[in-house]
């Protein structure tokens, strides 16, 4: 292969409502199985600290809203972080979001990106929620409150899980339950990183 030839990156999703345990998982996942964590909310939170960002302002927005970042913004920061890493198997966490996300990201990774899996973190709403609240109290994050979180469920099952169907239709999701103890669940998805290794 020429030595200018894009390397193409293997990429899986991890989805789920907010509190799902996402990011705790991925965390795991990157120290066992060799894959880099990158969390689409982490990035546009980072980039909305910049100074000077191009984004900032308007990621600020969209966090306050509860409202989905344009595509483009969150491709062009996941696909920066990709170039900029020496792996080529990523987790990418918390995005797409909506069929807009999906159409953008099919569009802009075309030839450099594949999905190779849909990790879907299913968890009841009760438990995303107290989990949410519980972490607000100490991350920090300004979307950790009761009204923002009432608004990112509802877009979670209005556009998100379109989006589990969409990858489930083509036999591409591994479904976890995500209300049993961070260790449970590992347990099961070092189950489905076995398999894709086979």
């Amino acid at each position: 292969m020429a030595n200018n030839a894009k390397k193409q990156y293997n990429v899986i999703f991890v989805l789920g409502g907010p509190g799902a345990g996402k990011g705790t998982q991925c965390e795991r996942i990157q120290n066992t199985f060799d894959y880099q964590h990158l969390s689409a909310g982490e990035l546009l939170r980072q980039e909305r600290e910049q100074p000077g960002s191009q984004y900032g302002d308007e990621i600020a927005k969209h966090l306050k809203e509860g409202s989905i970042v344009p595509v483009s913004i969150t491709c062009s920061l996941l696909r920066r972080e990709m170039e900029n890493s020496s792996k080529n198997k990523f987790l990418i966490d918390g995005f797409p979001r909506n069929k807009d996300n999906l159409d953008g990201w099919t569009k802009a990774m075309e030839g450099v990106a594949q999905v190779k899996r849909v990790l879907f973190f299913n968890c009841p709403d009760e438990v995303c929620i107290d989990r949410c609240l519980s972490r607000g109290k100490t991350s920090g994050r300004t979307d950790d409150n009761e009204e923002s979180l009432k608004k990112r469920i509802i877009t979670y099952r209005e556009s998100t899980m379109p989006i589990i169907d969409h990858f489930r239709a083509l036999n591409l999701v591994s479904e976890v339950g995500g209300d049993k103890s961070p260790d449970e669940v590992f347990d099961e998805v070092k189950k489905v990183f076995e398999q894709l290794k086979s």
